[in-house]
């Protein structure tokens, strides 16, 4: 495996990478004013509003919303299915892939980070970071104000709690709630 040549290629790979980097600080200042004009664009028609996340985001499923005000690192690393709707209030911390199944729901002010930071203090306050990418499958429904925490897979048909911290991998079809996140049991109590 070659080593990336930038810090940009080093985040974009998962590897420890400074975001003071003169191109990862362009490409942020680049989606901060599409974020300004996606934002300005609730009275827009669905389609106009389609357009314009395909402007920024990796791949827009036909039929996919997401309600402003929003917000994410770059958009570039964002890739949503088919028919995939984001509520108001969402932020993705996108250094890495993120990538939304077809159909599924997020409700508001739901947070998906793959941003992650060394565990070694030194490291950390010498400004390096990295990331994990998320992934989650088709038909997911996550409850508002959840958070995803970098590197977890959530499995097609799975549901997420409102208010849940979710910490591992969801299995598919599965149900998880509480801080952190679970499957409750049989009684239906965490």
């Amino acid at each position: 495996m070659t080593e990336p040549a930038t810090p940009m290629q080093a985040m974009l790979a998962g590897q420890l990478y400074r975001a003071d980097d003169p191109e990862i600080q362009a490409a942020q200042t680049a989606t901060r004013a599409w974020l300004a004009r996606y934002n300005a664009a609730l009275a827009l028609a669905p389609a106009a509003r389609h357009a314009l996340l395909a402007e920024r985001l990796g791949r827009v499923g036909h039929g996919s919303e997401i309600r402003p005000p929003f917000h994410c690192d770059y958009g570039f690393n964002l890739h949503l299915g088919r028919g995939v709707f984001l509520n108001f209030n969402c932020v993705i911390l996108d250094v890495v892939a993120v990538e939304i199944g077809d159909g599924t729901q997020i409700g508001p002010a739901v947070q998906i980070y793959t941003a992650d930071h060394p565990r070694d203090p030194a490291l950390r306050r010498e400004g390096w970071e990295s990331g994990k990418p998320v992934r989650i499958g088709r038909n997911v429904w996550i409850g508002g104000g959840a958070i995803i925490l970098p590197g977890v897979t959530i499995g097609d048909d799975a549901l997420v709690g409102a208010g849940s911290v979710v910490t591992r991998d969801v299995p598919a079809g599965a149900t998880v709630i509480g801080n952190p996140a679970r499957q409750p049991d049989r009684t239906g109590r965490d």
